[in-house]
């Protein structure tokens, strides 16, 4: 009846706009007597989570398959790769296309059967994606992630059979990141580093790998692993990265006016080889964007932080503080203004081995360059000990340090006035130098009559603890025999003699 009823209903509304309905074609496909709904391909929802739960089983039954029919090629590729290089790199040619493959072929099936049966053309171009070759079987793969790969085959020889389980490892990891194409960034990174924390824990565990070779070991798979993920992980289109980058690139250029003194940098640029150290240090930040690893992203910020260390360490002519370091950091950043800064740092925070970032001097600078950028974002007027008017004005373009002076003056001002002005500015700085100058004087001569003291005071010690005692001279020594004045008339001493014979 209740059927009846809503089929009444249904006739009555379509016989009041004038068109006639045929109740087979309202009726569910599977011929379950309820109505279908055009939102699920004419299933009724009873039918459609049924179809839908099949497709399903069907769907994880083939990923179960194509699993395991890759780690056998994934074996026997790995093995004929211990014979001969060549044969190594074609078996994983045609381990990629089969993979490709299988790969199209599932996506399309599970289109074909979700798509409604009235669009035939969007039957017709599935069956012609289909049949068109994918265009990753015919891209080469690029020079650099071959070489990446052998060079991953060629260190893992050195640990044998535990070789073989990190490379399966890692290949099986891979084919299920391309399943996850899907998931957000951080499914995706916390997908890593639990693969990291696991692979770690089996070279520890499992196979007893010393801890210098787990380190290394470590590197050498996240090399490998993220040369091939690069291009789906590095600023996804689902992330805002894109946008961060340009905002920050963007407040750089607006705060291209920042000097060194207002920013307290002890970086004297004037200087030959604290130019040079400037120079290399803004060439290796910028290098940072251009490196696949987040290890070696990180290697590039280290550089840069050494070679301020070292322009630091030559214009003060005493190793740096890590108070001197974090302005000239930032000083730094803001004259290279370097490419994709946001994505850089969230690609490393994401993907890199977290090991590297929680200790080491990597993670140091990794922090403090995190810091850095976050300085420049909430950079303001307090921040340079500017006024809120000089910094809007710097700000907007209006004016900039090294021309306010010039720019202060009225032009109705005569050149004679701007000239004394200038000559009283620069006595001003003359009358700051020299007093400095006599200060530091006056620094080394008390540095000096306190030296002169203390060498006295403890000369004066020493010969009070090590008095020095002068003896009276000796006498001459006498003869043998001058006390034996009874026997004066012993017989001579022997005289040695001469005998011929």
């Amino acid at each position: 009846p209740f059927l009846s009823l809503n089929r009444k209903k249904m006739n009555l509304k379509s016989e009041r706009r004038g068109i006639h309905v045929d109740q087979s074609e309202l009726l569910c496909k599977k011929g379950c007597g309820y109505y279908g709904n055009p939102a699920w391909q004419g299933f009724c929802s009873k039918c459609w989570r049924e179809e839908y739960h099949k497709a399903r089983q069907k769907q994880i039954q083939e990923d179960w398959e194509l699993a395991e029919r890759l780690q056998r090629e994934e074996e026997e590729a790995y093995a004929s790769s211990q014979s001969t290089q060549g044969a190594q790199s074609l078996t994983f040619s045609k381990f990629e296309e089969k993979k490709t493959n299988e790969k199209t072929r599932k996506v399309t099936t599970v289109k074909k059967f979700f798509t409604a049966s009235s669009r035939t053309g969007a039957k017709k171009a599935e069956i012609q994606e289909a049949k068109a070759p994918s265009p990753s079987i015919n891209r080469q793969a690029s020079i650099e992630t071959d070489r990446v790969s052998k060079e991953f085959i060629e260190f893992l020889k050195t640990y044998h059979k535990p070789g073989q389980d990190i490379y399966k490892q890692c290949k099986l990891f891979l084919d299920t990141m391309n399943h996850k194409r899907d998931l957000s960034i951080e499914e995706q990174s916390e997908c890593a580093q639990d693969f990291y924390q696991n692979v770690a824990e089996k070279l520890q565990t499992r196979w007893k790998v010393p801890p210098e070779k787990v380190e290394k070991a470590m590197d050498q798979i996240e090399k490998y692993i993220m040369t091939r993920q690069y291009k789906y992980v590095f600023c996804p289109e689902t992330t805002d990265d894109e946008k961060k980058d340009l905002a920050v690139q963007k407040r750089i250029r607006a705060l291209h006016w920042v000097t060194p003194q207002m920013l307290c940098v002890p970086v004297n640029e004037e200087i030959p080889e604290v130019s040079d150290m400037v120079v290399k240090a803004i060439t290796d930040i910028i290098e940072m964007d251009s490196k696949r690893v987040p290890r070696d992203k990180l290697a590039c910020i280290t550089k840069c932080s050494k070679h301020i260390f070292n322009a630091i360490k030559i214009t003060k002519n005493e190793p740096a503080s890590a108070d001197d370091f974090l302005p000239t950091l930032i000083y730094i950043v803001l004259k290279g203004n370097p490419p994709r800064l946001q994505s850089n740092i969230q690609y490393i925070t994401r993907f890199c081995n977290p090991s590297r970032l929680m200790t080491g001097e990597d993670g140091y600078y990794f922090t403090n360059l995190c810091c850095a950028v976050a300085f420049i974002e909430k950079l303001d007027a307090q921040s340079l000990n500017l006024s809120q008017e000089d910094f809007d004005r710097f700000m907007t373009g209006q004016t900039s340090p090294k021309k306010q002076e010039s720019d202060s003056f009225s032009p109705d001002v005569c050149l004679g006035v701007k000239q004394m002005y200038k000559n009283l500015d620069l006595l001003s700085q003359l009358n700051e130098r020299q007093e400095r100058i006599v200060n530091e004087a006056k620094k080394l001569e008390k540095d000096l009559i306190d030296w002169t003291d203390g060498i006295t005071k403890e000369v004066q010690d020493i010969v009070e603890k090590y008095p020095l005692e002068i003896k009276p001279k000796n006498q001459a020594l006498a003869a043998i025999d001058s006390e034996n004045v009874e026997n004066d008339k012993l017989p001579p001493p022997l005289q040695p003699q001469v005998y011929a014979g």
